[in-house]
């Protein structure tokens, strides 16, 4: 890629050590439990310093039942956190070793912080407001809000609660961070989403549809052999062509070493790419250079992979450029404007 070409890293994780306990899947063995802050995050990415990035909710420990703190909002104690912990990183106002510094709060383009959608439009109205105040004057820098729906039960995004969310979310100019996983939920979750869009924008006027950014290429089984005859990637294959078909939906090209098998994951960029092919021909195909954005997945992608991590991915999107054979406008979509334009964020410079 050109020297001269800012990236917008559109997805990342970043948590300090002191609220590792506060994240829902944190274990003392896992292999991220260690402070992921901007310091590690700009040692990771040095090979090609970000212009900056997209801070993507971390799974902190929460509730969505009433009985379980929605009515008192004690079960919205960990994302509120978050935020607060976003907003130290936006005003360069770090607690000692947290690992930022005041210098680095212009990375932060967007934070998408955690909402309980589930819980319907009216917990969604307080919980925002919360949000709001949290935030104080980096408000502006929160775009959207992300639910994780990869691991929840069947049908939990077609309640009619989860609906109305959405559709405030719509009214409000806020995207919904969408994560699914077609890899171990199959078809079945794939083909409620596709539901679960048309339901949302179902008699809405355009400039209130709320816009949806798809994480991961909704994870796909990047162990399939033949894609030929694989169901599963054929069942992956017809969804991205059909959620494509919506205009106010967008693709994180990211989220592909946790899908591959562990073996793929220690071969070059170039032998990665080469087994990517047929998943990554579809979503050009489906979604164009427009609506796709470079995102690492950081530190998720290093699992089973090592400290090199972002600069292969990176290099995997780079090799996607030339197969595809996009023009220097095309490159400037998949590395910044594809996220500028999705999440409503000032076009940044070089860092």
């Amino acid at each position: 890629m050109s020297a001269d070409t800012p990236i917008i890293d559109a997805h990342i994780h970043l948590y300090p050590e002191s609220e590792m306990p506060t994240l829902a899947w944190y274990s003392p063995d896992h292999p991220l439990a260690k402070q992921q802050s901007v310091e590690e995050y700009k040692a990771a990415s040095a090979s090609c310093p970000p212009a900056g990035f997209i801070f993507v909710e971390t799974d902190r420990k929460n509730a969505v039942e009433a009985q379980a703190g929605v009515e008192d909002g004690s079960g919205w104690k960990g994302p509120l956190m978050e935020v607060s912990w976003l907003k130290r990183i936006v005003t360069g106002q770090p607690k000692p070793g947290e690992g930022h510094t005041k210098e680095d709060g212009s990375l932060c383009a967007a934070y998408i912080p955690w909402a309980p959608l589930p819980s319907g439009a009216a917990a969604m109205e307080r919980y925002i407001e919360l949000a709001k105040e949290e935030a104080g004057n980096t408000w502006p820098r929160v775009r959207g809000f992300r639910y994780l729906l990869q691991d929840k039960p069947n049908g939990t995004m077609l309640q009619d609660q989860f609906i109305e969310s959405l559709r405030l979310l719509g009214r409000k100019g806020l995207v919904f961070e969408l994560g699914v996983d077609q890899h171990r939920r199959g078809r079945g979750q794939l083909e409620e989403v596709v539901e679960m869009i048309d339901r949302a924008h179902e008699g809405v006027p355009e400039v209130e549809k709320v816009t949806f950014i798809l994480n991961h290429m909704c994870k796909p089984d990047l162990e399939v052999y033949n894609t030929h005859t694989s169901t599963s990637f054929i069942a992956w294959r017809t969804a991205m062509f059909t959620l494509s078909k919506c205009t106010r939906t967008y693709m994180k090209l990211s989220g592909g070493f946790s899908e591959m098998p562990e073996s793929l994951k220690q071969r070059p960029a170039e032998d990665i790419f080469e087994a990517l092919v047929p998943w990554l021909t579809i979503i050009v195909a489906a979604f164009g250079a427009d609506r796709i954005m470079f995102a690492s997945d950081w530190p998720v992608c290093t699992v089973g992979v090592g400290d090199s991590a972002w600069e292969k991915w990176k290099k995997i999107v780079e090799r996607l450029c030339w197969m595809a054979s996009f023009d220097d406008e095309q490159k400037r979509m998949i590395w910044a404007g594809t996220a500028q334009k999705a999440y409503g964020i000032t076009p940044m410079t070089e860092a």
